[in-house]
């Protein structure tokens, strides 16, 4: 394992996620809308998220800016990275399998949205989340500099802590005492952690 194909390989797992994800992305444009949280603070929040793990890994992949900022490679790192990256996306997939047409980007609820407790969601109520902060957590190991690294995590974690309250607060207003049954029994992000 080198540099680059560690670089590589995390480029190739990014395009993997956008794979994965556009076919749902398609499915559910046709939905109608009953609710949608899309405001200014929503868009910052995905902005800030997309530069943490998107455009700032995507400016180091592809020009290596700012090398000044590089670590010394640890391949062992790289590779559990990339294994932690590979989880994620099989956590992703899982995910948007068990939401189907319910699934979308922003806070919206459609017509006819059912709340999901089963598949992954049996283990955590938010396992989208959960595989985005794994993807963070995998950038920062294969990715191995100063600022690349962590884009991800500072990144995620700013959209994560912003929108997560408001998140289940629009499931509550709508599936209401199911809602809360559902969030007292099923962590949020980890299983097994209340």
């Amino acid at each position: 394992m080198t540099p680059l194909i560690a670089k590589l390989l995390h480029a190739a797992c990014m395009v993997a996620w956008w794979i994965i994800r556009l076919p749902f992305e398609r499915k559910t444009r046709r939905n109608v809308l009953r609710r949608d949280a899309m405001d200014g603070r929503e868009k910052l929040l995905l902005l800030i998220s997309l530069t943490g793990l998107g455009i700032i890994p995507g400016i180091y992949i592809a020009t290596g800016f700012p090398a000044a900022l590089d670590q010394a490679f640890s391949a062992p790192r790289a590779v559990f990275g990339l294994v932690v990256f590979v989880a994620s996306l099989a956590l992703f997939r899982a995910t948007h399998k068990a939401l189907g047409r319910n699934w979308s980007v922003t806070l919206q609820v459609r017509e006819e949205h059912a709340l999901i407790t089963a598949g992954v969601y049996r283990f955590v109520r938010h396992p989208m989340y959960s595989a985005f902060w794994l993807w963070a957590i995998a950038q920062a190991f294969t990715l191995q500099n100063w600022l690349a690294g962590p884009a991800g995590l500072i990144g995620f974690g700013t959209l994560y802590f912003f929108r997560v309250g408001r998140e289940e607060t629009l499931m509550r207003e709508t599936f209401g005492a199911v809602w809360d049954s559902y969030a007292e029994r099923t962590p949020r992000v980890i299983p097994f952690l209340r």
